[in-house]
Formats: C-alpha cells, structure tokens, sequence
C-alpha cells in the first residue's frame, strides 16, 4: 500500500496544452518540431487541432476553446479580454501580402463599383481592405474558392490570401493591389497578417514556457529545413516543392521568432487604424507576453 502510494505521488503531472492552427504549409512549418516531438517540454503535453482561420478566429471570439491558437490580428480585438498575443509566431508581410485580383485590368477607381470576394470579415486581409478603402463592397467566399469563383465570372474582383499570392497569375488573373505593397508605401511598416494568442488564465509561467517551446520549433524547423519543409508539402496545397518553399519563407523567417519592435508597431497601428475607421468596433488593447 505505502509502495502504491509512494509511486502515485511521484508521478509527475502533466499540463496538456491544446493548439489550433491553420491547415497551410507556413504553419505546418513553424509547428513542425512540436508536432513531431523533436522538441519536447519535461511536464507539458501538446495536442494539434487544425482548422481554417477564420473558423479559428471566430470559435476564440465565442469561447476561450484552445490554449494557444492562430488568429488574425483583425480579430484580436474581439478576444483580448481571454487571450494575450504571443511574441513569436506571427506572420507579416515584408512589402507584400494579401492581393485583390481580377480576371481583366481593372483601376483602384474601378474597386469601388464591383463587388470584391473576400475570404471572411475577420481576416487581416478584410481589415487592411477596408482601412484602404472602406467603401468597396464585399461578399465572403471561402479562400481556396475565390480564384475559381472569379474564372467562373461569379465576382470582378478577389482578395487572396495564403497560397492564392503565388498561384494566381498561372490561373490568368491581373494583380490589381498588394495590399502589402500599399501598406509599406503608405506607413513605412510591415503588414502583420496572423500571430498566435495565447489564454490569460494559463499564468505567467505557462507562458513563459509554452512561448519558448514555440520559438524552439520554429527554430528548430528553420535548422532543419529540408525536413520541416518535406513535413508541410503535405499541407501545401497545388505548390510544389519550390514554390512551397518561397511561400514558407515569406511568412516564416526571424521576424516569426520575434516581431521586433517596429512589428510590434505595425499591429499597433493597423488595428487602431482599423478602429478608428470603424471597421473594428472594440477598442484594442494590445499586449504581449514572451
């Protein structure tokens, strides 16, 4: 009995955290070394959910569900009060990002009378749209249908996101605006686009631990390239090994391990722009834990 009891209370407790992240191969790819036990945490258990970003983003605004979870910036402001930002494993677009493309040459005068197919209204994309500008009229496609629906002469215009930015011009569509583009011109900044937020309630220690197991595996993916990228192909959907590479690299590099200062005032100003144009309707209250 003693002996039982000895052995019981030995047992080391182990915290499970669970994730949720975007099926995509930049993801897949920062991921990789939790994913797959080369990085481990004495005491902690990590489980993967993964699911479509704005269905993320809208299941973090109803309930504090995950732990840690991928969101868009746009949607921060809606969960601030149960999740933290995390300061590593963010995506932002270095002078590029989000694209509106069309089937024909169109001008920005053009955007404002067609209506302009957008991947969800809690998509970083929507928001950096409507900051450019709020007057264009949209309707929600999901992501991986809006090339096709703009082929298909369904919409004039499309906002694409994820793997779209390397594909669309082997479709035939025009590059109407980078929005990434516009954004560096007009502010001098990057563009974030997603970042992972993390429950308050964990505490601080948590987060100290489960921020460093992040910036391990991003690192440890990074070090290990060829194999972490061989991990995402199968996330990556109609690229090939060399474009999923290109497009790993663009939102997967040193600013996903630390956002910098000036990564941490672009998401600042984004979202406050956002709010101060009314496409945001609760004030942010951006903060980071590391």
């Amino acid at each position: 009995m003693q002996s039982e009891l000895a052995s019981t209370q030995s047992t080391p407790k182990i915290i499970d955290i669970s994730i949720a992240h975007s099926p995509d191969s930049d993801d897949a790819f920062m991921f990789y070394g939790l994913a797959t036990n080369k990085v481990r945490v004495p005491g902690y258990r990590f489980s993967h959910t993964l699911c479509d970003i704005e269905t993320l983003n809208r299941r973090a605004q109803d309930e504090a569900f995950f732990d840690v979870t991928a969101i868009s910036f746009h949607a921060y402001p809606y969960v601030q009060k149960n999740y933290a930002l995390m300061g590593c494993g963010g995506s932002v677009g270095e002078g590029y990002g989000p694209m509106i493309v069309a089937s024909k040459s169109l001008t920005l005068e053009d955007l404002g009378r067609i209506k302009v197919a957008v991947p969800g209204t809690l998509t970083t994309a929507y928001l950096a749209l409507k900051v450019f500008n709020p007057a264009i009229e949209t309707e929600t496609v999901p992501f991986d249908q809006i090339i096709p629906a703009i082929l298909a002469g369904k919409y004039d215009a499309g906002l694409i996101i994820h793997e779209g930015q390397l594909t669309y011009a082997a479709s035939g569509l025009k590059k109407i605006l980078d929005l990434g583009a516009w954004w560096r011109e007009t502010t001098g900044l990057v563009l974030p686009l997603g970042g992972n937020a993390i429950r308050r309630s964990l505490g601080a220690e948590s987060h100290r631990i489960i921020s460093e197991a992040l910036r391990n595996s991003i690192q440890h993916a990074l070090d290990h390239r060829e194999q972490a990228l061989e991990y995402a192909m199968q996330f990556a959907r109609d690229l090939d090994t060399s474009l999923a590479n290109r497009f790993v690299s663009m939102y997967v590099n040193e600013r996903t391990l630390d956002y910098g200062a000036d990564g941490r005032e672009a998401i600042r100003k984004l979202l406050d722009l956002g709010y101060e144009r009314g496409v945001i309707s609760i004030a942010p209250q951006v903060d980071f834990v590391d």
